[in-house]
């Protein structure tokens, strides 16, 4: 772990160099004062020599000044160089993000992944920036001053030294109970992040059923979780700073009693001993910084560590050997598929399923729900890896091809549209990002939307909300058409596009959906059997497995299951 975080020191060598030989002079700077004092004490002031005084006090009053200028660069660089290590670690994860697959985010919540990109890599900046410095400079502070203490008096050094040992137990004792509390803390604060997403991006269905309170309750949970976790590090860092501040209390008192003693037998002149009682805090401070630093430590290994988890997620990966598609014709074979979901293998969604569905044809799902219409949508274009059989596009497996060239050539038309925060036309243009401003137009125009956006207040350059909830239903349902058309893919598929459409809506969008579907093999899954009827081939899905297989006309014949459904809705309607 530490040379991946090392890692991200590289690009900003130069930075870190200066801000490494800033915090030295700054370290060294801090002495001068402390030796000046020493001089009068002992020469300058019993000999009156009162030009050298004001020379060694004008000085210092220089070296202070200097002091002041590294300390900017070293506050302002030093946090720029530890905000850019966190944009190319939040850059690194975005990127991973991107890559990792499909089944992923069904058991990840956005709210925590959320939580890692923003308030874990802050901490883990903080300690990009005062980490070396702090660990660094303040040991080579306490060299430094321990050579200078032991050249005033060796004796008096020793017995202070010999204190170090127990803040180093106590840290050692107590470092392990902060670290678990500031995980549980982290845990803690990405279960609210978590909730307030979900809430807040469900926040009209709450209002529609006036379920405030129950939103504030499931808050309160993660809340009334992080103030427990909170006091639990709180009380570790109380009983860390508590005990490690007493300790170094001693030191003033083994100064005080060790000094007295020294300066009664006469192994120590006035002048010296009080040098040393100004100096003594040269080797204090940064000792105190070595023991506070440990809690930016742990706050700042823990998020990277939360960081290296999801980076260490195993990405989807093309199959070896696999090679790019190019444009598919679009025949379909299922052969013999199984699938189960990666966190429970004994249960079968999909069970020996075959299909073979001929280019250009309109083939339907249909089915009660939970038997599997979405998740051999979902095995076509590779989001999840299927157990066993295979599953070909024009004679070839698709695990073959590259995960990329194969997406490109399927269009998906969901039920649940997800629009960006963005204009019309760069929505438009996720299908395309390539295409010009006629073609965006054209697409527009097929897919029955296009006088309508002109009728918006900035036309194509109008901004639609969050997930388009500027949109009605059947506005978002064509502009997502629309993006499909401008794809142009070679399979289309409707995973419940109109089912949450009225009927007169439906009837538009199915007109624009009949457009969409016109040289393309489609798989067409829907409740609405009414909207299937003229498919090419109908199959009904049940508990995994194909129970029942062929046109409108052949199933309604064998008055089986998919008859029962048709009456049904039939006699509903």
């Amino acid at each position: 772990m530490l040379k991946r975080f090392i890692s991200y020191y590289k690009p900003e060598r130069k930075v870190f160099c200066l801000d490494m030989l800033a915090s030295l002079c700054v370290a060294v700077i801090g002495i001068v004062y402390p030796i000046v004092t020493r001089g009068m004490l002992n020469t300058l002031i019993p000999e009156r020599r009162y030009r050298e005084i004001v020379f060694a006090g004008l000085l210092v009053l220089f070296l202070y000044f200097v002091r002041m200028l590294l300390r900017y660069y070293i506050q302002y660089q030093g946090h720029m160089m530890g905000t850019r290590m966190q944009a190319q670690m939040r850059r690194d994860m975005f990127n991973h993000l991107e890559e990792l697959s499909y089944s992923y985010y069904n058991t990840h919540e956005t709210g925590k992944i959320m939580s890692r990109m923003t308030n874990d890599l802050q901490e883990v900046s903080e300690l990009a920036h005062h980490g070396p410095e702090n660990l660094i400079i303040s040991s080579l502070s306490i060299i430094i001053s321990f050579v200078y203490l032991a050249n005033i008096h060796l004796g008096l050094t020793l017995i202070i030294f010999a204190v170090v040992p127990f803040l180093v137990f106590i840290t050692l004792v107590l470092r392990k109970r902060m670290r678990d509390a500031f995980m549980r803390t982290r845990q803690s604060v990405a279960v609210i992040n978590a909730s307030l997403e979900s809430s807040i991006s469900g926040i009209r269905v709450t209002k529609a059923y006036t379920n405030q309170e129950k939103e504030k309750e499931k808050f309160e949970v993660g809340n009334g979780e992080y103030v427990e976790a909170r006091r639990d590090s709180y009380k570790a860092m109380g009983q860390f700073s508590s005990s490690t501040s007493f300790v170094t209390d001693v030191f003033n008192v083994v100064i005080l009693i060790g000094g007295g003693l020294f300066m009664y037998a006469g192994k120590i002149n006035f002048g010296d001993y009080s040098a040393f009682i100004v100096s003594v805090n040269l080797f204090i401070n940064p000792v105190m910084t070595l023991i506070n630093f440990m809690e930016q430590y742990q706050n700042g290994v823990t998020g990277f560590q939360r960081f290296i988890e999801i980076m260490d997620t195993e990405p989807e990966k093309d199959e070896p050997g696999a090679v790019d598609c190019g444009t598919l014709e679009g025949h379909i074979e299922f052969r013999n598929v199984s699938y189960s979901y990666e966190d429970d293998k004994d249960t079968e969604v999909l069970h020996n399923v075959s299909l073979d569905i001929e280019k250009g044809k309109k083939f339907a799902l249909v089915g009660p729900s939970g038997g599997g219409k979405t998740t051999i949508c979902h095995l076509l274009p590779n989001f999840f890896r299927y157990d066993e059989g295979d599953i070909l596009i024009d004679g070839k497996s698709i695990r073959s091809m590259t995960m990329e060239s194969l997406r490109r050539n399927i269009g998906i038309v969901q039920q649940d549209i997800y629009l960006f925060n963005a204009s019309v036309r760069d929505n438009i243009l996720y299908g395309r990002l390539d295409a010009t401003e006629e073609e965006v137009i054209e697409a527009a125009k097929r897919a029955n939307i296009h006088d309508y956006i002109l009728k918006m207040p900035n036309g194509y350059d109008t901004v639609i909300g969050e997930r388009g909830v500027r949109l009605s239903g059947g506005q978002k349902q064509r502009l997502s058409i629309a993006r499909v058309f401008l794809k142009n893919p070679a399979i289309l598929i409707l995973d419940e596009a109109t089912s949450a459409l009225d009927n007169t809506t439906e009837v538009l969008i199915q007109e624009a959906l009949d457009e969409l579907c016109k040289g393309r093999t489609t798989i067409v899954v829907a409740h609405r059997l009414s909207t299937i009827k003229n498919a090419d081939e109908i199959a009904v899905i049940a508990e995994g497995e194909i129970v029942e297989q062929g046109s409108h006309e052949e199933l309604m014949a064998k008055n089986g299951v998919y008859a029962e459904l048709y009456n049904l809705q039939f006699k509903l309607n």
